[in-house]
C-alpha cells in the first residue's frame, strides 16, 4: 500500500519537529516545507534540515521569500528590536499574514504531492498571542482550502492539522521526547547566532526554558 503523505511546515524549532514527529508516528510520509523569508538568522533553517534529516523525511524543500519587502515585524526588520521582556497586546516578532503565506504555499504543494494533509505547528496555549495561531483561524484557513483548490472541489478533503494547539509547551516537550525528538537539533531564539546559540532572553527562549523546566527535562538549548 502506498503512504499517506503529509505535507509538514518545519522551522527548525521545538514546535514544528514535534509535529513533524507526531505526523510520522500516525504513519504519514511526510514531506517538509520551511521557508527564507528574510528572517533575522538562517540558524533556524540550518535546524531544519538536521531535523528533517534525523527524522528521516520524504523530502525537504526550503521556499525563498522576501517578507523583508514588506517588514512590519521585528523579525524581518532590524530596525525594530526583538523584545527581551514580557510584553502586553500582540507582540512586535509578530509576522504579518506570515502563516497565511505558508499554509497557502504549502496547500500548492500538497495539490501537486497529492496530499490531503497539512501539519502546523501553531499552539494556543504557551505561545505568544499571534492571530494566525487561534483554532479559529486554522478552521477558516481550512474551509478556504477546500474551497480555492482543485483537490477541495474534486472532493479530496484536504486538513489543516495542529495537533499542539491545545497543548502546553511541557506536554509538547514530554510528547515530543516520548517520539524520540533530538531537541538538540532544533533553535527557538528569535536572534539566535549563526551557530544556533541562543540568546535566552527573548519570548521565544523563555518559553522554550519554561517549558522544559514544567516537563522535568533537561533543555539541551545552547546559550550565548
Amino acid at each position: 500500500m502506498t503512504a499517506k503523505k503529509a505535507v509538514v511546515l518545519l522551522s527548525g524549532g521545538l514546535d514544528s519537529a514535534t509535529v513533524l514527529a507526531m505526523a510520522r508516528a500516525d504513519g504519514y510520509e511526510c514531506y517538509a516545507l520551511g521557508f527564507d523569508y528574510g528572517q533575522r538568522h538562517s540558524a533556524e533553517l540550518t535546524a531544519a534540515q538536521r531535523v528533517a534529516a534525523d527524522q528521516e523525511a520524504r523530502e525537504h524543500k526550503v521556499v525563498a521569500l522576501d517578507l523583508r519587502a514588506i517588514g512590519g515585524s521585528a523579525l524581518t526588520d532590524d530596525s525594530i528590536d526583538v523584545p527581551e521582556e514580557e510584553t502586553s497586546g500582540i507582540p512586535v516578532t509578530y509576522v504579518p499574514a506570515r502563516n497565511t503565506v505558508f499554509l497557502s504555499i504549502a496547500l500548492g504543494w500538497a495539490e501537486v504531492l497529492g496530499a490531503q494533509d497539512i501539519f502546523v505547528g501553531v499552539n494556543a496555549v504557551d505561545y505568544s498571542g499571534y492571530p494566525d495561531c487561534r483554532p479559529e483561524y486554522i478552521e477558516a484557513f481550512e474551509r478556504m482550502a477546500n474551497l480555492a483548490t482543485r483537490a477541495g472541489v474534486e472532493g479530496h478533503k484536504l486538513s489543516i492539522r495542529a495537533p499542539l494547539m491545545h497543548m502546553t509547551k511541557a506536554d509538547i516537550v514530554r510528547r515530543g521526547t516520548e517520539l524520540g525528538v533530538d531537541y538538540s537539533l532544533t533553535v527557538s531564539c528569535y536572534q539566535a547566532l549563526p551557530n544556533g546559540a541562543a540568546c535566552g532572553r527573548c519570548d521565544s527562549c523563555r518559553l522554550r526554558a519554561a517549558g522544559f523546566a514544567e516537563a522535568g527535562l533537561a533543555d539541551p538549548t545552547i546559550y550565548a
